[in-house]
Formats: C-alpha cells, sequence, structure tokens
C-alpha cells in the first residue's frame, strides 16, 4: 500500500473557494495516525502553505514555488534554487509584465506590483499575503518564482515570448489558466518529490500522486501511481492521456479515492 501521499492544493486537495474541507482534513488525520507520510507540492508561496498544512491538521513536507523551495515537516529548508537576479529583472519589465499582475516569490516574502483583492480572498485560509512593491526596479536578487497573473489568452502570448527569449534556460509553466510561473531551469515539483522520496528512503512505487494542473506534469510522471482531477487542465490531461481520472477538487475527490483505495469508511 501507499506509503507517501503527494498532493498539489488548488484545484486538487482545496474546493473552489481554495479552503480545506472538513472531509478531507479528517481523511488526512486519519491516514497520518496509521502511518502514512505526506508531501504538499504546490506553486504557493511557503509560508503560506504553512497556513494550510496547519488547518488540514497533518506533518507534511512542503514543495513550494512548483519545487524551488522544499521543507522538511519540521520546517528546516532542505533545497532551495532561486531564478539569476539578472533574469528576474529583465522578467519584470513591461516587454514581459504588461498586462499582468507581477508577482515575485522571495524567502519571506510575496511581492506584488498593485493591489488584488482576489489575491487576499484566494489566500483567506492561510492568513499570508503580499506586499506592494515597485518590481521592476527590484534587484532581482533571492527569487524563487516569478508569477504573472492575467488574462489567459494573454498570457499564452508572454509565454511564447519567454520561451522564445529563454528556451529551457528557465521552467516555465501555468498552475492556473489566469497564473503563469518562472522558475530556475531544473525545477519543478517532480524533481523536488524525488528529493524527498530520497529523504525517506521511499521509492516511486510507495507513492501515490494527485494534480490538475500543467505544474503538477513532473510530479505526476515521477510517482508510481499518479492520479489526474476530473477537472483537470486539458494540456495535463493530453500529456498524460493514460493515467486514471478521479473526482473533481470541489468533490473532495482526493479524499474520496483515498479512503476507497485504504478500505476507510466514506
Amino acid at each position: 500500500m501507499y506509503q507517501l501521499i503527494a498532493s498539489d492544493l488548488d484545484g486538487t486537495l482545496l474546493n473552489n473557494a481554495h479552503m480545506v474541507d472538513a472531509y478531507t482534513a479528517d481523511t488526512l488525520q486519519q491516514l497520518e495516525k496509521n502511518g502514512v507520510q505526506f508531501v504538499i507540492a504546490t506553486g504557493r508561496h511557503y509560508l503560506d502553505v504553512m497556513g494550510i498544512r496547519d488547518v488540514l491538521g497533518i506533518h507534511a513536507h512542503l514543495i513550494t514555488s512548483n519545487g524551488a523551495r522544499i521543507h522538511s515537516p519540521e520546517n528546516q529548508l532542505i533545497h532551495a534554487e532561486n531564478i539569476q537576479a539578472s533574469v528576474v529583472q529583465e522578467l519584470s519589465q513591461a516587454e514581459f509584465a504588461a498586462g499582468t499582475l507581477l508577482n515575485f516569490y522571495l524567502d519571506d516574502a510575496w511581492l506584488i506590483d498593485q493591489h488584488s483583492q482576489y489575491l487576499l480572498d484566494m489566500h483567506q485560509d492561510s492568513g499570508f499575503s503580499y506586499q506592494l512593491s515597485e518590481l521592476a526596479k527590484h534587484h532581482g536578487e533571492g527569487v524563487a518564482k516569478v508569477l504573472y497573473i492575467g488574462d489567459h489568452e494573454h498570457l499564452l502570448s508572454v509565454e511564447k515570448k519567454l520561451r522564445e527569449r529563454f528556451g529551457n534556460t528557465l521552467y516555465i509553466t501555468f498552475s492556473m489558466p489566469d497564473c503563469l510561473e518562472v522558475m530556475a531551469a531544473g525545477v519543478s515539483k517532480g524533481h523536488a518529490l524525488q528529493v524527498v522520496l530520497g529523504r525517506l528512503g521511499l521509492s516511486t512505487e510507495q507513492c501515490i500522486a494527485f494534480g490538475d494542473g500543467q505544474n503538477d506534469l513532473e510530479l505526476l510522471q515521477t510517482a508510481g501511481h499518479p492520479r489526474l482531477m476530473s477537472n483537470a487542465n486539458p494540456r495535463l490531461v493530453a500529456a498524460l492521456p493514460d493515467v486514471l481520472t478521479i473526482g473533481s477538487n470541489e468533490e473532495s475527490g482526493v479524499a474520496k479515492h483515498l479512503r476507497t483505495a485504504f478500505k476507510m469508511a466514506h
């Protein structure tokens, strides 16, 4: 049976209000009591996810900023990789950032170039919030992730420009249709999961993983038992045609699947 459960948050473990439901929290807590271990793997900021882990009520390794940061259940930093400062400065210029909400994720801060009530509402479960900053003038040091938020069609054009300019020297992915994320090359949830598996002395065959977004591709490719949410991004579904699809995030699909797999009462 599975020894490690790895799950994305938004669109996967959280409902459409980006919150934890009691049924899911209870499911994970029961599994932890039976010795199962957890990894939360997300594009969100580490300080944000700490709050969500507290709401879930479990110990878990945290893979954050799509793998640019890994922390132990005791909050020890295990792995960190930043984007080169000169590249961050380039990413913040109007050529790429115009028409988007620009965000930087640093170790201890989430910086944004304009106010967003939507983002405040989305992070209500964690208590973590952004700081306004003039990012076009930022020195670029210590940035784990650059995030562009905007209309999907516009972000597709930004993605095209980024790939033309930087090729494979950056990891560029969508976490949600309105969120285009940029990290250093070699960063991914999948690479980070390999680090955690090695730390725990577990094999990929002992891991089940859940995801819905394009940034979950490497996570699902790494886990021995990948699962797609029924609400998964079509590009992710197309990339993983043979992966089993379960229920949606809004109907607690992860918790229901785990209860069936571990023969727990529903």
